[in-house]
């Protein structure tokens, strides 16, 4: 009997080989990209984001928005053209997790920050249809009523901050009190003003 015979006809083996491979893989294309800046460090002039903006970015994942609407743009020129400039890495350091997402029911947020007005975010949140008469998109108008979360933003920050988020003990102790009086629709048009802004803004 060869050896690949003797491989294939027993489980165990078979199954501690095939664990083997996939973890040699995996480190190999994991491990040097903690060591390229590129991927590591953020852009310049990125920031975390505000307490009303981490805000507007856990309600736009409680709705379900990632999984219509997809933030990477990829860098081809019917991507750029329709989007804008390619999503690069450095751009996604303060995001955890990541929303990158590959389902476009929605067209591609990534750089819809000051695309529009706040005013436009509000109407379209409340009814999409109101500005894009073709959307499918359902609406959202409990987010002008409910207010933001105050509780826990201290602790989102805190947990944040020992991930690499440079938040000051002075952020974190005021956050509360920017949350203070803002509705979810407040914090949502915020977090989606300030998507992809790091890098065009420098443009």
């Amino acid at each position: 009997m060869s050896a690949h015979e003797k491989v294939e006809t027993n489980l165990g083996l078979l199954i501690v080989l095939v664990i083997v491979v996939i973890s040699i893989g995996g480190l190999i294309e994991i491990v040097p990209l903690y060591f390229m800046k590129s991927t590591t460090e953020p852009v310049k002039g990125l920031k975390p984001y505000t307490a009303l903006q981490l805000s507007g970015r856990d309600i736009y994942q409680r709705e379900g928005c990632n999984t219509c609407h997809s933030q990477m743009i990829r860098p081809f020129r019917a991507e750029t053209e329709r989007y804008g400039h390619y999503s690069v890495a450095g751009e996604f350091v303060y995001d955890r997790p990541f929303l990158w997402g590959s389902k476009r029911t929605g067209p591609d947020l990534h750089r819809v920050g000051g695309r529009y007005s706040d005013e436009w975010h509000r109407v379209h949140l409340t009814n999409p249809r109101d500005v894009v008469p073709e959307s499918i998109m359902p609406g959202y108008p409990w987010l002008a009523e409910n207010p933001v979360d105050t509780k826990h933003i201290q602790a989102k920050m805190r947990g944040l901050r020992t991930l690499g988020h440079p938040y000051s003990d002075k952020e974190i102790e005021e956050a509360p009190e920017q949350l203070k009086g803002k509705t979810e629709m407040d914090a949502m048009v915020a977090y989606l003003q300030g998507l992809g802004r790091s890098l065009t803004s420098r443009r």
